[in-house]
């Protein structure tokens, strides 16, 4: 069937060698929907992001832009502002039919951490096409925090699929019929719309704003960190905010969202006329997010937001991004939040799993 793999299709990828690594694969990697990938054991700091192009392979074009190597085995800064290339432990073999798509994973976006994942011939960013035979690298830009890393972390996420299935609008809408994407109407215009909200049932606790200096994030810290020193609080009691350029914000939908089962769904920027902003996508939303047995309660998307050019009015309710729904192939053996560990099933505004929960 046509539509997105779900994990026992992508264990059978591994069975048959269009996915492979020297080292072992980890059962934890493989999530409903997608694959994690870990970093290599060495890294480069490069001059500049770029593509390859239709004709050239990542490492020839490393040749010029490589400034040094850098070793992770047992771990290594990434600076802030700098541009790192990591070719990653996992390789591609693709039947001619399986396409496949990388995001960040939700911790990675959260952090501000921009990396992206090119191939050989690559013409685009976060994309690999049908086919694809070859090493998969990451590019990686720490743009608010400077991080420890070291090989094998897993900071992007792989999606393949065997033809597009995105679901139209009309689709979309009995869909929500059926299931109950959002509570109430939905907003519903080349995927589902959802806004930001700045006013919480309690307290005046509306976001989080990226302090410009701060210490090291070690990426293998798990609720250690004190929010205080990394984040200042973004506090309303308006329903509005000033958003300022170049400042990175952790922000919340209004909207609690359900993903179905038989259904995946990728974050989307809505459009650029809606303001000096944009809303940033770690991207991928798993089979069975804000889904429970008894139906879809959903659960928030946080909302990683960067002002450009100019001071922006933020306003309550305001449409900000959109997700675009594809059907699966077939439904997931496991779900988000059901056997399966998930950080952030049933959240509200939180910032990533590095930061302590109670402080």
């Amino acid at each position: 069937m046509s539509g997105v793999l779900p994990n026992q299709e992508i264990e059978k990828l591994v069975e048959i060698g269009a996915i492979t690594s020297d080292t072992p694969l980890e059962p934890e990697q493989i999530q409903p929907a997608s694959l994690d990938m870990r970093l290599g054991g060495r890294a480069f700091r490069i001059r500049a992001s770029f593509l390859p192009g239709r004709h050239e392979k990542v490492n020839e074009r490393l040749k010029s832009l490589k400034m040094h190597e850098i070793d992770l085995m047992e771990g290594s800064v990434l600076e802030k502002g700098c541009v790192y290339l990591v070719p990653l432990l996992e390789e591609l073999k693709l039947p001619r039919d399986i396409q496949a798509a990388t995001n960040a994973k939700s911790s990675t976006g959260r952090l501000d951490l921009l990396t992206r994942v090119i191939t050989d011939s690559g013409e685009e960013f976060d994309r690999v096409s049908s086919g694809y035979n070859g090493k998969l690298y990451a590019e990686i830009c720490p743009r608010s925090f400077s991080v420890l890393v070291r090989k094998g972390m897993k900071l992007n996420q792989i999606r393949f699929r065997n033809k597009n299935t995105t679901l139209n609008d009309e689709d979309l809408r009995a869909l929500h019929t059926q299931e109950n994407l959002v509570p109430g109407n939905a907003i519903i215009d080349d995927g589902l719309g959802f806004s930001v909200d700045l006013r919480p049932s309690k307290g005046d606790l509306v976001g989080f704003r990226a302090k410009p200096h701060t210490g090291i994030i070690d990426l293998d810290l798990i609720d250690h960190y004190n929010p205080a020193e990394f984040w200042d609080e973004i506090r309303t009691s308006r329903g509005e905010i000033i958003l300022d350029p170049g400042a990175f914000y952790i922000l919340v939908s209004r909207e609690s969202v359900h993903i179905p089962p038989r259904y995946a769904a990728e974050m989307a920027p809505y459009v650029s006329m809606v303001g000096e902003f944009r809303v940033h996508y770690a991207g991928f939303f798993d089979p069975g997010f804000g889904h429970n047995a008894a139906g879809g309660s959903g659960a928030r998307g946080v909302l990683e937001v960067r002002c450009h050019e100019a001071p922006f009015v933020l306003e309550h309710g305001q449409v900000v991004g959109r997700l675009i729904y594809e059907k699966m192939s077939y439904q997931p053996t496991k779900l988000y939040g059901q056997g399966v560990k998930s950080n952030y099933q049933g959240q509200g505004l939180k910032l990533s799993k590095h930061f302590k929960k109670n402080y």
